[in-house]
């Protein structure tokens, strides 16, 4: 196998794991009752997806 020919440096080895983040969730609209929501999914607060009803909420 491939041995490397330096050791990396804790600086060097941080700058490469600095970039791993979470990125804050991408929230819209609901087009039914205006509530935050994942884009792409079911709303939670009324049961619409795509302006028309999808689940009965109680």
């Amino acid at each position: 196998m491939a041995v490397p020919k330096r050791k990396t440096s804790k600086a060097r080895r941080n700058k490469r794991k600095a970039n791993w983040k979470l990125s804050p969730l991408n929230l819209t609209k609901c087009t039914k009752c205006g509530e935050l929501m994942m884009p792409h999914r079911v709303c939670k607060a009324c049961g619409s997806y795509k302006g028309r009803a999808v689940i009965t909420v109680d």
